[in-house]
């Protein structure tokens, strides 16, 4: 069953705790607070590619003019972090991915008429300038996963998030990508506000090897194999005063004006460590351009999202009340039905933590827990 048939995130304004149970266990309950988890606002449909492998040996040059690359797809163009709540971005992107047996290829195309930069310290907070961004989730469980970002000087920050910073956290600064190749190409002159730019390409290999060390699955992968993946571009409006680009202030409060996030497949909300929205990447061992391959749907994204409905939920419910609950009728969530798998699940709850099962007509157990991770079995 497709998710977009049953799940309508749009519907979930704010995840509102119902209560149906006897005055006695009301009394036994007492809000504690009217907080609510951010959660997206948009219908879970998240992008998808099939990424093509490659026999040709690509230089990391950020030109992008091997004939493997020419025959690679382009994803859609990026769109608001907000999906369709937000007006569409100014300037265009898109990417393209390759594989082959050392490293996961990616080359980004990044329309813009002003290219600037001035952050140039590796492991920088590199969004602080305009800037391109690569997030990596192997076994799509939303945690272990990777996140990579470029300025246009070519300046890198890298880092290892062990869990989204929702559930805790924490992100690993230290922690390096040994072998990673990235590449600018600028069409026009950075840091020149005398002319009109047109834009800038990035290339990026990330070896295999580094991504095999929280993949908890194949690495490189095997044909066929999915993992989760996203991209983000942040984008400044900027000034030219005295001959630099200073970014635009807010004239009521004279800090500047929030950058604009633009992405490939949208969050729903302005946070892009919600992985169970990034995008689906599908491996194939075919050749790009020599036969078309089409991405399949694994009907486990529709059981792990469902559950993901019953995770904010119950995260909700414990900032409300102090506590989880076993009690699925307490939350207001969507009408779920799937021929593929049952409903509702089995929940195990306490004061501090709970998980939550749904089992596949397949066999196969599915798993979610306070911490936001799920598990198949």
């Amino acid at each position: 069953m497709n998710s977009k048939s049953f799940v309508k995130l749009s519907s979930m304004l704010f995840i509102t705790t119902v209560f149906l149970c006897s005055c006695q266990q009301k009394q036994d309950i007492v809000k504690i607070s009217d907080d609510t988890l951010p959660v997206p606002l948009i219908e879970y449909n998240p992008k998808s590619y099939v990424c093509c492998q490659t026999e040709q040996q690509l230089t990391i040059d950020g030109k992008m003019s091997e004939e493997a690359w020419e025959k690679a797809e382009w994803t859609d163009y990026f769109v608001d972090i907000e999906g369709d709540l937000k007006p569409a971005p100014r300037f265009k992107t898109k990417v393209k991915m390759l594989w082959d047996s050392d490293y996961f290829y990616f080359a980004a195309e990044l329309k813009e008429p002003h290219i600037w930069a001035k952050l140039t310290e590796r492991d920088a907070v590199i969004y602080h300038d305009n800037d391109f961004e690569i997030f990596i989730d192997p076994d799509g469980d939303t945690h272990e996963y990777y996140e990579l970002e470029i300025n246009a000087f070519r300046t890198e920050w890298d880092l290892l998030l062990i869990r989204p910073y929702r559930d805790g956290a924490p992100a690993v600064n230290a922690w390096d990508i040994q072998g990673l190749k990235t590449a600018i190409d600028i069409n026009g002159t950075l840091n020149n506000h005398n002319d009109i730019d047109s834009g800038w390409t990035v290339e990026i290999a990330i070896p295999w090897k580094v991504l095999s060390e929280c993949a908890h699955k194949p690495s490189p992968p095997n044909d066929g194999d999915q993992w989760r993946v996203n991209f983000s571009r942040v984008q400044w409006q900027t000034d030219i005063i005295d001959g630099e680009y200073i970014k635009m202030k807010d004239s009521a409060s004279g800090n500047n004006l929030p950058e604009n996030n633009w992405v490939w497949s949208p969050q729903g909300l302005i946070a892009m460590h919600c992985p169970e929205m990034w995008g689906f990447v599908q491996f194939s061992t075919e050749s790009a351009g020599s036969q078309e391959v089409s991405y399949v749907h694994n009907s486990i994204e529709d059981a792990k999202h469902a559950l993901r409905l019953l995770y904010y939920a119950e995260r909700t419910y414990k900032m409300q009340y102090g506590t989880y609950t076993d009690k699925i009728n307490y939350f207001d969530l969507p009408t779920i039905a799937s021929p593929n798998f049952n409903w509702p699940p089995v929940i195990t709850a306490g004061q501090n933590q709970f998980e939550a099962q749904t089992t596949m007509n397949s066999g196969e157990f599915v798993f979610i827990n306070h911490e936001g991770r799920t598990r198949i079995k």
